[in-house]
């Protein structure tokens, strides 16, 4: 009863934040019912090519995790095994809490060998990373036709700048390294206290991994035959992803990311068009994710008793 109850809760915040963000924004049922479809039959062959380089994305993030584990201490992880355990885990993410997807992760990785402290460490910096990097480029969402939102913008690129100055700079960065090495009771690698621009280089590795996000959402829109600058669309996604993600309550930030994607589009196009495709865009996005990880669950599945039993 108290599981569901909080089921109960944190449906009821979703559906409360995500119809108050529609309401402010104008958008209301009958103007959808009076919008036509057709306009939304897609270019195959430009939506195939969103579809790979969405995957090349989660691909990425996968590969950025398996890095992230070796420099933290922990063994090489092979490519394809990296984005075997990170796309399985990934499901995690539709799970409310936010936590599910790092500790599923943890629990797939303690089987490669990697150690539960260095998985949850390259996991929880990966999330961290990840998000400062979707914002970096999700404030280019400010600097579209709208004037009003470019003040907001440059003060969100000072508040990020001084935070990748405050926080990423070797110094800061290192003592944060070390103190996490101190709690978890495990010796820093030598390699690592050489390596001084450990934040600001993975910094520029999730930004460049949302910006291939953000490419695969553009050509997810251009697919649809219109054309508008990538300024006006990949940004608007990864702010909707960061509004998202913010919504801990909200399993994968739905509702949430959506509502953000449809205000962060207006000022290119119409309500009821970008309320279409927000829509698109987590149907998408969901079967990008849900396909490949059913596939690769299934060859986990099927490969972890043949792995036991040769090691027995």
């Amino acid at each position: 009863m108290k599981k569901a109850g909080i089921r109960l809760l944190q449906l009821g915040l979703t559906v409360m934040v995500t119809w108050f963000i529609i309401d402010r924004l104008g958008v209301s049922l009958s103007d959808l019912g009076e919008s036509s479809l057709e306009q939304w039959r897609p270019n195959l062959l430009v939506l195939t090519g969103s579809i790979l380089v969405l995957l090349l994305g989660y691909f990425m993030s996968a590969v950025l995790w398996g890095r992230m584990v070796a420099d933290l201490g922990g063994p090489e992880i092979p490519m394809w095994r990296a984005v075997r355990l990170f796309m399985v885990a990934n499901m995690g993410r539709y799970v409310p809490g936010k936590v599910w997807q790092i500790a599923g992760l943890a629990l797939l990785a303690k089987k490669e060998g990697v150690s539960a402290r260095i998985a949850t460490g390259a996991a929880v910096l990966g999330q961290g990373f990840a998000l400062i990097g979707a914002t970096v480029l999700g404030l280019g969402a400010f600097f579209g036709p709208n004037e009003e939102w470019r003040t907001v913008g440059w003060v969100g690129v000072m508040v990020v700048s001084v935070l990748a100055l405050g926080v990423f700079t070797p110094a800061v960065f290192g003592r944060l390294l070390a103190l996490w090495f101190r709690v978890t009771g495990e010796e820093a690698p030598a390699r690592l206290q050489r390596r001084s621009t450990f934040g600001l280089r993975w910094l520029a590795f999730y930004t460049l991994n949302w910006a291939v996000y953000a490419t695969a959402f553009w050509l997810l829109y251009l697919s649809f035959g219109d054309f508008a600058p990538f300024i006006q669309m990949g940004p608007a996604f990864a702010a909707g992803y960061v509004a998202g993600y913010l919504a801990f309550f909200a399993p994968a930030g739905v509702g949430v990311r959506e509502a953000a994607i449809i205000g962060f589009l207006t000022p290119a196009m119409s309500i009821e068009a970008a309320t279409v495709l927000a829509v698109i865009a987590r149907i998408w996005t969901t079967v990008v994710e849900v396909v490949p990880a059913g596939i690769f669950a299934a060859l986990h599945a099927v490969e972890s008793p043949a792995v036991r039993a040769g090691s027995d």
